[in-house]
Parts: structure tokens; sequence; C-alpha cells
């Protein structure tokens, strides 16, 4: 299956795996490399730029095919090196990073010269067209179905990815509610070159991620997300649970202000429910794909069943079109 995403990429497939904070590790980014997808390590997740350079050495040892490592950039009054971060992606001879949050135009030139392909995640036509115009090589654009910060303007994929195949000339990666094949062939469908799942991935067996954790959100439907943060313009998809019900309850009362949620999101704790298995322990990210998901399959299950369910579903579109 190639696409301008495979020859980007240098997979067999162009299906890539979100860079989810704490899940994107390397038993799981080498399992989905290994069955012929594109497997992301997740840079902030580890403590230090020399623990992130160990972790992909790690990833080495299990898999020689092609990997890469998102970075993600979000405003806040004490950040993390993030050129340091760029130079142990850089210097450990990775070719492909996720960029992700704010404009990556400080890193574009440093990985440009090292050879390193970017692709920028995008949630709006606007700041797509923006980092097209800054050069990145392609940008994975997030529906408001998508896990995690799918910006303010609430569009959904089956809107926001033509709106973007339109503009753009670099290639799409689509984002968010993609959990099988279906989904796949409606993104190629739309427009785009391959698909980046975040939320499929983190139900597979490689994924670092406690069994209570999976099966509680196996178990949930479309409609088991909360939107929250919406007041204070950072809007965030995550798993239904108490402590997401009760930063709503905090963020509706008059006057509120983030400081009467922080004691809530402390991403430390999302870590601890995460490995501990407590389903209300923290904030959990998930998409509304959640409901379309049935098992925890392994990597090299699920993308052989992804790519022939996409087959077997336009080769239906184009009968139905004859």
């Amino acid at each position: 299956m190639k696409t301008r995403i495979t020859e980007l990429t240098g997979t067999e497939y162009p299906i890539v795996q979100g860079g989810m904070q704490w899940v994107g590790r390397a038993e799981l980014a080498a399992a989905v490399s290994n069955a012929g997808g594109l497997g992301i390590l997740t840079a902030l997740t580890q403590p230090t730029p020399e623990a992130l350079a160990a972790e992909i050495a790690r990833c080495r040892m299990m898999t020689d095919k092609p990997f890469g490592v998102n970075l993600t950039m979000l405003p806040s009054t004490n950040p993390p090196p993030y050129a340091s971060y760029a130079e142990a992606i850089i210097g450990t001879g990775v070719k492909i990073v996720e960029t992700a949050g704010r404009s990556p135009a400080e890193l574009i030139a440093r990985f440009k010269a090292a050879g390193v392909k970017i692709i920028h995640k995008c949630t709006s036509v606007r700041h797509a067209l923006s980092a097209e115009a800054g050069g990145v090589d392609a940008v994975s654009i997030d529906g408001f179905e998508a896990a995690g910060h799918p910006g303010e303007d609430d569009v959904p994929g089956l809107v926001l990815i033509p709106a973007a195949a339109k503009c753009l000339r670099i290639p799409i990666l689509a984002s968010g509610g993609i959990a099988d094949g279906r989904g796949m062939a409606a993104a190629l469908a739309l427009g785009a070159e391959g698909i980046n799942m975040g939320t499929r991935f983190m139900l597979t067996r490689e994924a670092p991620v406690h069994d209570a954790i999976k099966q509680a959100i196996l178990r949930g439907s479309e409609r088991d997300t909360n939107v929250i943060f919406k007041p204070f313009k950072n809007t965030a998809r995550v798993f239904r649970n108490a402590v997401s019900d009760e930063v709503l309850a905090r963020q509706s009362r008059p006057g509120a202000v983030f400081e009467d949620v922080r004691p809530l999101v402390a991403g430390a704790r999302g870590r601890a429910a995460l490995e501990s298995g407590d389903t209300d322990g923290g904030l959990l990210w998930a998409g509304q794909a959640i409901g379309l998901m049935e098992d925890l399959p392994s990597c090299a299950e699920l993308i052989p069943r992804i790519v022939a369910e996409c087959r077997a579903a336009l080769a239906r579109a184009s009968l139905l079109a004859n």
C-alpha cells in the first residue's frame, strides 16, 4: 500500500502510531514498526534528553524498521529543554520526528540539516498551511474526535480532512476517530494519504498500560469521553471517569479559572493511573474511537487486519460507484 506517506517514512503501510504521553515507549513503537507501520516514541515521556537517547537505543534493539519520535511543545512557565531533546533525536540518527503543540519553526532548520523528516500535528487548516509554508514534510490533521488537544474550532475529521486536502500540497495523515480499516478507507477517500491512530494502539497487547485501564476503555462507547478545559481555551478530550467528571463540574462554576482544576490534572496522577490500573486515579486520554474497539490484539495482528478491512471497504465503495 504505497502513498507519499510510505515514501516519506519508509514503511510498508501508511499507518502511524500516535505519540501518546506515557504510552509511546519502545515496546509499543517497535511492535508497530515491526508490523509495517510507523511506531512513535514520545520524547517527553522520558525525564531527560539522555533518557530519550537511551530509549531510542532500546527501541533499535527491538526493531530494524523505521520509527520516529514525537516532540510536543506546549506553553509553560517552566518549559522542558526542547532544543536538547531535539539534539538527542538528531544525535541518535532518528530520521522522522512528529512535532505537536506550538509551531516547530525554531527547530525546522536544525532537523532539516540532519536529514530528519518532519510531520507536524495540526487541528486546523490555517495551522496546516502555516506549517507547510514553514517547511514541514507532512501534516497530521486532528479532528475533534481525537484524544488529547483537538483545538478550539470543534471541526470533525469528516470536514477537516477534505478541507485540508483541498489546500495543501504536502501529504496528510488523518487523525481522530479512526480505529479500523473502514476509518482508514474513509480517510483515504477524503484526501489523506495515511492515518494516525492513538487510542487504538493504546488498546494493544504491547502498549505499556495496565490491563484494568485497557478493559475499562474497551467497555466504553463513543459517548464515554469528556471534553474538558474548553473555558480555558485549552480543549482536551479524555476518558470519562470520576476525575474528568469532577474537572467538568469545577470548570462550569461561575468565574472558574484553571487553578480550580489544577490539582486534578497533574500528569503524574495520570501516569500512576495507567501503571496501577486505577481507572479513577487521574485523567486518561482517549478519543471517541473507543466505541469502535472490541478486542486487545497484538500490533502484528491489528495492522494487517486494518489493511485488509481498508481494501475491502474501498472495493465495496468501488462496486457501489459502478
